[in-house]
């Protein structure tokens, strides 16, 4: 298997079967079981674990338009996406969908161009941690839902306090063969 292809075809997933390649990703690394319910993903022994991931890509300079768009089109993916080496150029990762009353964890992360950044934290410090930045404003009238950046600002503070490991994409590969 071409590592690139591999990547470059996770990157290029919608987000319901992206946040499925992450959800088994988690599964596998930390043993957890599938949930019993639809509220949250995973668990692990009465634990309620919920994962959220995001693609780190530049910020596109131009927005689409009636002029522009078979040239925006035809831009492959990996010119935008961001390695976790170069986190100075732009990028926003959002984390949403987050409703903190339904699982106790949540394992939320990057996949950059080069590797994936896997964070955990608790429902409560999500919400207490002001250095998150969790809006619970997503969507007009979404009452107990929210969501949070991670982004080329926001990135140290998650990294400090809630990084738990990294995988490159060799090791995903390898992680889901078995």
């Amino acid at each position: 298997m071409n590592i690139d292809v591999f990547r470059d075809n996770i990157f290029s997933e919608n987000s319901s079967r992206f946040g499925k390649i992450a959800e088994v990703m988690i599964k596998k690394l930390y043993n957890f079981q599938h949930s019993e319910n639809n509220y949250y993903d995973l668990s692990d022994n009465n634990k309620k674990i919920e994962v959220k991931f995001g693609r780190a890509l530049k910020k596109n300079k131009e927005t689409i338009d009636e002029d522009n768009i078979l040239d925006q089109l035809n831009n492959p993916i990996k010119n935008r996406m961001v390695s976790s080496e170069n986190i100075q150029d732009r990028f926003d990762v959002n984390i949403q969908q987050v409703k903190t009353s339904e699982f106790d964890e949540l394992y939320y992360g990057v996949f950059f161009e080069d590797r994936i950044e896997i964070f955990k934290i608790n429902n409560d410090e999500i919400k207490n941690d002001e250095e998150i930045k969790y809006s619970d404003k997503q969507h007009k009238g979404n009452v107990g839902e929210g969501q949070f950046h991670i982004n080329n600002t926001t990135y140290p503070h998650h990294k400090e306090k809630y990084f738990q490991k990294s995988l490159t994409y060799d090791e995903l590969y390898n992680l889901f063969e078995r």
